[in-house]
């Protein structure tokens, strides 16, 4: 990439991407093997509730109301959001390397992300996410919500960025081509090392 045509913004997701996924698949199905629950039911009442609560419609307390604690259960709501959280683990080596742009090219940095308030607010504080991160575009502050083309317009806005001047590292193909789409350079997140790859084609290589 020509000099005269800097990347000047880097949007992230963070499940995937910065951290693990915050409440996947893998995660509930820890649950329901710790806590002894319906596997089954579970799913169906996560799918039902869960985008509501990535909207911030429901609070965390209301979400676990409609997916566990709809019946009288041997262990707390507290227990249960703690093991929530616990899940969360962070890709050390792709937050070192965000850092690593910012100081280095004078990056801002904006998160754009589906995510509960509750836990949203949980991960960024444990893994310090705003010691680096400019913005933060989460569904649940914005009430917008991935694949909705308005929170990637959003996050233009609010950044004021060009789109020209942006990439953007997601781990889910839609997200990536709906980005695509709108004129914003993309990176497919599957692992560290080809994505440093893919950051220096455009530009953004990491000098030691």
């Amino acid at each position: 990439m020509k000099r005269g045509k800097k990347i000047k913004y880097l949007f992230v997701d963070i499940g995937g991407v910065l951290l693990t996924d915050g409440w996947g698949h893998g995660s509930r199905k820890l649950a329901v093997k710790e806590f002894g629950l319906n596997p089954a039911e579970v799913e169906k009442r996560h799918n039902q509730a869960f985008e509501t609560y990535e909207l911030d419609k429901l609070t965390i307390t209301e979400y676990l109301n409609r997916v566990v604690f709809y019946e009288k259960r041997s262990f707390t709501q507290t227990q249960f959001r703690q093991f929530m959280f616990d899940q969360s683990k962070p890709y050390s080596q792709m937050i070192d390397m965000i850092r690593r742009l910012k100081t280095q090219y004078g990056l801002k940095i904006i998160v754009v992300s589906n995510e509960g308030r509750a836990l949203n607010s949980h991960r960024i504080r444990k893994f310090n996410l705003d010691e680096f991160v400019d913005f933060f575009i989460s569904s649940c502050y914005v009430h917008l919500r991935k694949p909705d083309i308005d929170i990637f317009r959003l996050a233009l806005d609010t950044a004021q960025a060009p789109v020209g001047q942006v990439v953007y590292i997601e781990n889910t193909p839609m997200f990536v081509k709906i980005a695509e789409g709108m004129g914003i350079k993309s990176i497919l997140h599957t692992e560290y090392e080809s994505t440093c790859r893919k950051l220096a084609l455009f530009g953004l290589e990491q000098t030691e």
